[in-house]
């Protein structure tokens, strides 16, 4: 088990099984030292968890919740293509929040994902960050997060 996958046990997750996407692409992409991942959803066994917008249907913490889940399909998807051990570094996190017409926590929405790859990774976890409101998302996600993290 890798250090990394180590501290995912320890802090009580494990890592989903790949999810097929749903267009034509890939759920990540190597160049040179760097993964991007697609855009991940909250899948569940292939349902989205907490479905709607944010502020509307689904809660900022239930959100939040959802990014994390995010956050660890998109790891799933680093760890298919280049073992999660070959993470040096998260680089980048992007959050799409699926906000209701006055919602304006996105920032909160996406600590969920960040505070996951802080726990996980500690200071390599650090990274510049994105959270956008937008008016939809796939399947109804209330979320979405894509990672771009640095490898060896």
């Amino acid at each position: 088990m890798s250090s990394w996958a180590k501290s995912l046990a320890e802090l009580g997750f494990e890592l989903p099984s790949t999810s097929t996407p749903i267009g034509v692409y890939v759920p990540a992409v190597r160049t040179g030292d760097l993964v991007y991942t697609s855009g991940q959803l909250p899948l569940v066994r292939g349902s989205i968890e907490r479905p709607g917008k944010v502020g509307r249907q689904v809660s900022v913490t239930d959100a939040s919740r959802a990014a994390e889940i995010c956050t660890l399909n998109a790891l799933a998807a680093i760890d298919a293509l280049v073992g999660l051990d070959s993470v040096v570094r998260v680089v980048k996190v992007t959050g799409f929040v699926a906000s209701a017409d006055d919602f304006a926590g996105q920032p909160e929405v996406v600590n969920g994902a960040s505070n996951l790859l802080a726990r996980v990774f500690g200071d390599a976890g650090t990274h510049a960050r994105s959270a956008v409101g937008v008016a939809e998302l796939p399947l109804n996600a209330p979320v979405e997060v894509e990672l771009i993290v640095e490898v060896a």
